[in-house]
């Protein structure tokens, strides 16, 4: 077949880059959970969440969220005033509609004044009154105003949006309120439009959900746009405030489709929340990782200039190549994001006039690691200087993944020496089903997600395996070859529903890994919020050149047998190159005040700064340098770390993603790169066990079969008389990082598709100063264990570190929630690890 050709045209300008596709529904938690840096990484312009106490979905509160938000750069917080309710249909009291108008507008009323309290954020909240009316308060069911949808008889609702228009803007004059937030753009809207025209009572932001495809975005941003013409309003901001469905979150090639069409059509749209809140709709993994859909949502973030014309083999057709592109014309860069098709295809960029006789061309892909599997940043597969014929370039590409990403990103070709980034190293993809099985209980599950079932999730080769569990001798042997001998990184893509009952008695499921028969290690498989959503397990192993068979047993004659009850989804080989650390190009960086692109490097004037995303693997030290000219000051996640020069610093790096910032403090800067290589053992390190602290109240050692040394502590919280209290030693005053070892599997009953687990919290004081308030997201179990680190100031010497934990009251400071869903505990506490941050 031959190859399909997407084409980008650097002569047709299509407007300023807007970078409006990476807002969320329900995926801020509250100030940590996603971390920051994670937030600000994937330049989250919107986000929608339910009103402030409300009781629709555990966390996600619109004025808790909004301070942090908006410090991490984001624009607009969507309160949706009727999550203030439970239940959907939402579950409004009263015994007729118009008790029931009038008690949700009275609590209309109450949320407006709420706002006006938060000063210069509430510029930041959009109103929204109503939320997929037709299907809720103005629909045909139990719970609507009269049982008449507003499709057939619209007067109940119109009046209803007029009034309580009305209600917000004489409350607060400068509200932007959105509407009417239809679950499609139906044809009713235009009568919408019209009566709110007429009344003076138009939305300040236009809102509909696209539940359906990236091919319906553009239509009906255009189909609205022709009704703005035809009524004589706007043309007034749009926000598609839910879209995509499980098959597309998660999945690189599904949502560059989706990307590519909220882009051209220059709006405001944020990603639909099928799932658990405070993961950035499938994006973030635990508090700090990324996984691959963030990585698109971070190049997307970075484009810059104008967008271009971008002309797909198959122009607005979803599951085809599909892209969108940026030139620069400032930077002198041009960048593509492209995807969603196997195989092979020709990529070609014309009108190159600003680039001179040659091109720097690097790609990278951008793959698919599952909802909950942590991702290092882009691979990159070329780099290279090509030529510039009739003004254009053309790059044929076979192998495309259409799970995968793409970046091209295309910079002048004769400005300076070029050091190429080495290439990505070897590896391959094995599916579960392919694999052999003996022994046992065996069965082969899907298929999964699919363009014709969107509800269920994104899986590879759409199907996965089960068989080992509790009892079972199975086996699922993997047969493999690899080019060289080698250390290698295998990748189990797995899942254990954490409420599959032999997981919820003990946690993550364990099997047992064998290569070739020997080396046997237990393996722990990673736990989901549902059943077929992917995270992996990793490991490495020395190969030799040549075949082998890699097995996943419940049962090891050395080791024992599985506990619990998990699925196989597939095992990726990747060849390690040991010695190499990662390079991050200035070039390519987020450059501010000032700073420019010059050739293969970035020129920082004084108080410009270039903000590169560092991936790292785990928390602790690495070593990072900075190859370049003058004077700078090194940042990581906010935290000073010292002044660059020449020799490399050794920093604390949070596990997942960090935010690692140049700031020229001379007259000028010139970098060339960033380097983080491992650590070199300067920082000292030192864990304190947790049950070896002092315990208060209801705080006890409890066992836990993953708990470093079987041994954790549970019971904190439920107010500061319940506690524990731990002594560290620092060896320098100073900035530290607390790296706290943590589980939570905390999770009330949920009247929703969502699972709604429960954030918990610690309250920590060190050293009797100020407490910080710190949010623990869900580990999906008690006994399932993970790491979160914590800037704290230390003494040198001794210092008491102190957890305590109580549930955080409502707005007014004295009613609680009576479902649950703000917990009164801290998790449990496996150890804390100390680490000077540099």
């Amino acid at each position: 077949m031959a190859a399909e050709t997407l084409t980008v045209d650097l002569g047709t300008e299509t407007g300023p880059f807007h970078g409006g596709a990476s807002g969320t529904l329900y995926g801020l938690y509250g100030d940590g959970v996603p971390s920051r840096a994670v937030v600000e990484g994937m330049y989250v312009r919107t986000v929608a969440t339910k009103a402030q106490d409300g009781i629709q979905h555990p966390g996600a509160d619109a004025l808790e969220i909004l301070p942090s938000f908006v410090a991490a750069g984001g624009q607009d917080v969507y309160l949706y005033m009727p999550d203030i309710l439970r239940g959907f249909p939402y579950e409004w009291p009263g015994a007729t509609g118009e008790e029931r108008l009038a008690g949700f507008t009275e609590s209309i009323r109450k949320q407006v004044e709420q706002v006006l309290t938060m000063g210069e954020l509430k510029s930041h909240v959009v109103y929204v009154p109503f939320n997929e009316p037709e299907g809720n308060m103005f629909g045909d069911g139990e719970w609507s105003y009269d049982g008449i949808s507003w499709h057939t008889d619209p007067r109940h609702y119109f009046a209803a949006w007029r009034d309580v228009y009305r209600l917000i803007k004489g409350l607060d004059p400068d509200a932007r309120v959105a509407g009417p937030n239809t679950c499609i753009l139906y044809p009713e809207v235009k009568g919408f439009l019209a009566f709110a025209k007429e009344h003076d009572v138009l939305p300040d932001v236009i809102t509909w959900h696209e539940l359906s495809s990236p091919d319906e975005v553009r239509t009906n941003v255009a189909k609205y746009r022709e009704w703005e013409q035809e009524l004589g309003i706007g043309p007034l901001p749009v926000n598609v405030n839910e879209y995509a469905h499980n098959y597309h979150l998660s999945v690189p090639g599904q949502m560059i489709q989706w990307i590519a069409a909220i882009e051209e059509s220059k709006v405001d749209a944020d990603m639909a929340y099928w799932n658990i809140a405070g993961n950035l709709n499938d994006s973030a993994v635990e508090a700090n990782k990324a996984n691959g859909q963030w990585w698109l949502f971070n190049a997307y973030g970075q484009m810059t200039g104008n967008t271009v014309a971008v002309t797909a083999p198959r122009p607005n057709v979803q599951y085809t190549l599909q892209g969108v592109a940026t030139l620069d014309r400032e930077k002198r860069q041009a960048r593509v994001l492209f995807g969603g098709s196997s195989g092979s295809a020709d990529i070609v960029v014309k009108r190159l006039d600003l680039f001179g006789a040659t091109v720097r061309a690097r790609l990278q892909e951008i793959p698919w690691t599952g909802q909950l599997g942590a991702s290092a940043q882009p691979l990159i597969l070329t780099e290279e200087v090509l030529p510039v014929l009739d003004g254009r370039v053309t790059l044929p590409l076979t192998g495309l993944d259409e799970m995968s990403a793409y970046q091209l990103i295309l910079s002048p070709g004769g400005e300076g020496p070029v050091r190429p980034q080495p290439p990505a190293g070897w590896r391959r993809a094995y599916e579960a089903e392919d694999a052999t099985y003996t022994g046992g209980g065996y069965s082969k599950n899907g298929p999964e997600g699919s363009p014709a079932d969107v509800d269920k999730f994104a899986t590879s080769g759409g199907h996965h395996v089960g068989g080992l569990r509790t009892g079972s001798d199975g086996v699922l042997a993997f047969d493999v070859e690899v080019p060289r001998d080698g250390t290698y990184e295998i990748r189990v893509y797995a899942n254990a529903h954490n409420l599959a009952e032999p997981v919820r008695e003990h946690g993550p499921t364990n099997v047992f890994l064998r290569v070739d028969g020997e080396n046997p290690r237990e393996l722990l498989l990673p736990l989901g919020y549902k059943r077929a959503v992917w995270g992996h397990t990793d490991t490495e192993v020395e190969l030799t050149a040549g075949r082998h068979r890699i097995t996943l047993a419940a049962q090891d004659p050395d080791l024992g047998a599985t506990r619990g009850d998990a699925v196989v989804d597939r095992l990726d080989l990747v060849l390690r190159d040991t010695e190499r650390g990662a390079r991050y190009d200035a070039a390519y960086a987020a450059l501010a005040d000032g700073a420019r692109v010059s050739g293969p490097a970035a020129v920082l004037p004084s108080g410009g700064s270039a903000t590169f995303w560092v991936h790292a693997a785990d928390d602790g030290e690495a070593t990072v340098g900075l190859r370049g000219d003058g004077e700078g000051l090194l940042t990581v996640n906010g935290e000073e770390i010292g002044r660059t020069g020449a020799a490399d610093l050794s920093v604390f790096l949070a596990g997942g993603v960090n935010k690692v910032t140049v700031t020229a403090t001379g007259e000028e800067l010139l970098v060339e790169e960033l380097t983080v290589g491992p650590s070199r053992g300067l920082l000292p390190t030192t864990t304190y066990p947790a049950e070896e602290g002092v315990l208060a109240g209801t705080a006890k050692v409890t066992a836990f079969s993953y708990a470093t040394g079987g041994k954790a502590v549970d019971g904190i919280g439920r107010g500061p008389a319940n506690a524990l209290t731990l002594t560290v030693t620092a060896d320098r005053p100073g900035r530290h990082a607390l790296t706290i070892r943590y589980s939570n599997g905390e999770q009330p009953p949920s009247t929703h598709y969502n699972p709604d687990p429960v954030c918990r919290h610690a309250d920590i004081t060190v050293n009797g100063d100020d407490t910080r308030r710190v949010l623990f997201p869900t580990t999906f179990h008690f006994n399932n264990f993970w790491q979160l680190s914590v800037p704290v100031t230390l003494q040198q010497g001794a210092n008491t570190v102190t957890f305590t934990a109580d549930e955080l009251p409502h707005f007014d400071g004295t009613t609680r929630n009576a479902y649950g869903q703000r917990s009164a505990h801290a998790p449990v506490l496996d150890s804390v690890t100390v680490t000077p941050l540099a």
